[in-house]
């Protein structure tokens, strides 16, 4: 079973920036699609970004494009969530998700971190 652990949210304000990290333990990281997630108070869950094992990148949220910027170190175990000019409305909690099988959902989930962005 993967283990994600993710870090880097906080307490931010309007056109600040924070970094998210998550780290899937695991020796096949690099064989799965990682993606971002994020669920505000009263509102679905909601995809923010995913990188594919290959590398191939696709924003679900529209209005994080051009701001929030996915990537993935394979040789770290690393997934990252660069988010800039940070809205009040990207406020969330943010999760890491892994799609361990091939075409497969997104089956293994971190705990979440928080992010504020304050007005």
């Amino acid at each position: 079973q993967v283990q994600l652990v993710e870090s880097g949210g906080g307490l931010v304000q309007a056109g600040g920036s924070l970094r998210l990290s998550c780290a899937p333990s695991g020796r096949t990281f690099s064989s799965y699609d990682m993606g971002w997630f994020r669920q505000a108070p009263g509102k679905e869950r909601e995809r923010v970004a995913s990188i594919t094992r290959s590398g191939g990148i696709t924003y679900g949220v529209e209005s994080v494009k051009g701001r929030f910027t996915i990537s993935r170190d394979n040789a770290k175990n690393t997934v990252s969530l660069q988010m800039n000019r940070l809205k009040p409305e990207d406020t969330a909690v943010y999760y890491c998700a892994a799609r361990t099988a091939r075409g497969g959902v997104y089956d293994c989930w971190g705990q979440g971190t928080q992010v504020t962005v304050s007005s």
